[in-house]
């Protein structure tokens, strides 16, 4: 990728994404590698989606909770 390229990608991402730095233990980024890629996905991808789908649960989870308590 030619510089000029590179700084408008980095400049892109830097406007439309947020970084997120996660800590693993030793062997455990292999293990999450493969796993995305066995299901077609990147790190980021698979993080992404389990992040959601979590969010997703708990959100229900929280729901049913709420609707219990009334």
């Amino acid at each position: 990728m030619a510089k000029a390229q590179t700084k408008a990608t980095n400049k892109y991402h830097a406007k439309a994404y947020d970084d997120l730095r996660i800590i693993v233990k030793k062997g455990q980024k292999e293990v999450i590698k493969a796993h995305a890629e066995k299901h077609g996905e990147s790190i980021n991808a698979f993080v992404g989606r389990a992040i959601a789908e979590t969010m997703e649960r708990d959100s229900a989870a929280d729901q049913s909770k709420e609707a219990h308590h009334d």
